[in-house]
């Protein structure tokens, strides 16, 4: 993970190794269908947005409401869709000052992040444009910059942690099991404090869903006494709902099945 950032350099941004995402507040499916009779820009338009750094407007490629199909759901939460996929228009980029963020935050800067996004991002910015229909590759690189921009900002660990597991999904489309581990393991990192010291919901997740996926996190980058841990305190815990429990049952099934 020394290259966290690693494909933002032609975008201006270089000597990023060796970043703590967490640094700070520790001291304190798939892919686009390539069909011929579905043609995805059909779902796709540019919404017009306001930049709260550099006050530019701009838009920004975004799916309709009756775009994205839902063909499956992974163990962590992850949906995979048809025709034109979610994840890949979820970041939004401001072309001129290079501001980035998911949909859900754009619009939440604070006054008081603005000169560090000012310094930190925008002296660095080297303007791109991309092409009208996005994929894995090009989501990466927008989540990166989104992730970027958190961490210049100081953002909140549940958002550093949210990102890193939009990149991880991202990896997992492209079959990129190192990778995708690897952010995976950020994700749940951050999941972990943000379950701490942050109030919930986080990012539409109760106490108990984001327990379940710390649990399924731990799972999936082989950390299995730690998984067992998490899914042992929602099958347990007395307010959770039962779908909650019954989804971290069969993960501790999986994990003991696997281990036999």
């Amino acid at each position: 993970m020394d290259k966290i950032f690693s494909g933002l350099e032609n975008l201006g941004f270089d000597n990023l190794n060796n970043i703590d995402l967490y640094k700070k507040e520790d001291k304190s499916t798939g892919s686009v269908l390539k069909s011929k009779e579905i043609d995805p820009a059909s779902f796709l338009y540019d919404r017009e947005c306001f930049c709260p750094v550099c006050e530019t407007k701009f838009k920004a490629r975004s799916t309709k409401t009756n775009g994205p199909r839902v063909q499956s759901k992974d163990s962590d939460l992850f949906i995979r869709y048809s025709v034109v996929n979610p994840y890949f228009y979820d970041v939004v980029v401001c072309p001129t000052c290079g501001y980035s963020a998911m949909k859900a935050d754009f619009d939440k800067l604070k006054s008081y992040q603005i000169e560090s996004i000012v310094k930190g991002v925008s002296t660095k910015w080297n303007r791109k444009n991309y092409p009208p229909i996005y994929d894995e590759k090009i989501a990466i690189e927008r989540y990166k910059l989104a992730l970027i921009n958190s961490v210049v900002m100081d953002g909140k660990i549940s958002t550093k942690a949210m990102i890193c597991l939009k990149i991880g999904w991202m990896y997992r489309l492209l079959e990129d099991t190192s990778n995708e581990k690897a952010f995976l393991a950020k994700a749940v990192e951050g999941f972990d404090k943000a379950y701490i010291s942050e109030d919930f919901p986080i990012y539409g997740m109760n106490r108990f869903s984001l327990m379940y996926l710390i649990g399924e996190l731990y799972r999936r980058i082989d950390q299995n006494d730690l998984a067992l841990q998490w899914f042992s305190k929602v099958i347990t815990s007395i307010q959770c709902p039962q779908k909650v429990k019954d989804m971290a049952r069969d993960m501790k099934d999986l994990i003991k099945a696997e281990n036999l």
